[in-house]
């Protein structure tokens, strides 16, 4: 993915038609300060923006961050920031049930918005959300960063270059280890104890998106969920099946309790295979991609550059960078909301596959 370049002669953002305006630097307000909020701010920090504000409902929070950007604000209200602000961009960090009283007052207000994912507590809720940006003719984008991690982008390199051919089946084992016991999650993100649908919701989301990013299209599911820690309230293991268009098989494989080899478990969450007439891809868990040709034992590592730095290979970093690509130089949009909407589809048809028993179409 090409890195964005300040363009002090045409910088552009989206205003309340949707038309783009030249102005010289985007703005950039943003809100939350949770666990994976730092790897936002890291990156807008490496990016040709100027963050002005930062909000957060503990405004010492809010004050802490801000402090790291040379013309931040704190604000402990949302709605005062906004309009004391006006900023070109808003980035929200907040969880699902927070996310949408604040998507909504900065698309009524023709601000751009990304917001982070899981996207609003439901299916319905993100449609509105959906058509109400259309509406607007405001940019509303979802930060799904696992598609850009430099092994997937890697991956879809190998598959658009023909390396293994036709592809036969993808499969992906989710293993980061961190949900046994009273303690699950509460290191880094609390909520996920209480959150009715945690497994797919949350996290399996990430590797829908990814499936589809390198296979294309999915027509139907069938899944199997369960909950193994007895101390949460939502599925933390399960497996999914996917029908996709061009005739592939997918496999998900999700266990939040078991870990994986990797020398940080959190880097790509797990494992993965793709099978085609000509060879075999790898992801291990330490970020290295694998080509082992067709009747040949001789596996051969491929050539992946990145950087061990924020997210998962600076994954937050080149996504938030491909939005700020889009602002200010009309680059396509990945993971809009009208497109991320397909996801969460996915999402409901298998909880829906779950209850019944069977393929479900998404709908």
């Amino acid at each position: 993915m090409r890195e964005v370049r300040s363009r002090a002669s045409r910088l552009c953002a989206t205003n309340r038609s949707g038309k783009l305006r030249a102005m010289s630097t985007i703005r950039v307000a943003a809100i939350g300060s949770g666990y994976f909020a730092q790897f936002h701010y890291d990156a807008w920090r490496r990016l040709p923006v100027d963050v002005i504000g930062v909000c957060d409902l503990d405004i010492d929070k809010a004050k802490r961050v801000s402090e790291g950007f040379e013309h931040a604000r704190a604000f402990d209200n949302a709605a005062l920031m906004l309009e004391a602000l006006r900023p070109d961009l808003l980035d929200v960090i907040v969880p699902p049930a927070a996310q949408v009283p604040l998507v909504e007052a900065a698309l009524d207000a023709g601000i751009a918005v990304i917001c982070q994912k899981p996207f609003t507590p439901n299916l319905a809720t993100a449609r509105a959300l959906t058509q109400r940006a259309a509406h607007a003719g405001v940019m509303l984008a979802i930060h799904e960063n696992f598609r850009f991690e430099p092994w997937h982008q890697a991956i879809r390199t190998l598959l658009d270059e023909g390396a293994i051919g036709t592809v036969y089946q993808i499969s992906f084992r989710l293993r980061p280890g961190d949900g046994q016991g009273a303690d699950a999650y509460l290191a880094r993100q609390p909520y996920f104890q209480r959150m009715p649908r945690l497994l797919m919701h949350e996290t399996g989301i990430h590797l829908i998106d990814v499936f589809r990013y390198l296979l294309g299209e999915v027509d139907e599911v069938m899944a199997w969920l369960s909950r193994l820690n007895p101390h949460i309230d939502g599925e933390d293991a399960g497996v999914v099946l996917f029908k996709f268009a061009s005739g592939a098989r997918g496999v998900f494989d999700g266990n939040r309790l078991v870990d994986h080899v990797a020398d940080d478990r959190r880097r790509t969450m797990g494992d993965m295979l793709l099978e085609g007439e000509r060879g075999v891809i790898r992801l291990d868990g330490d970020g290295r991609v694998w080509l082992r040709p067709q009747a040949s034992n001789d596996e051969q590592l491929v050539d992946v550059k990145w950087q061990d730095r924020g997210f998962a290979g600076d994954s937050v970093y080149r996504y938030q960078a491909h939005v700020l690509a889009h602002v200010t130089e009309a680059e396509p949009l990945s993971n809009s909301a009208s497109d991320y909407l397909r996801n969460m589809q996915l999402v409901e048809a298998v909880y829906r596959s779950n209850e019944c028993g069977s393929w479900v179409q998404p709908s």
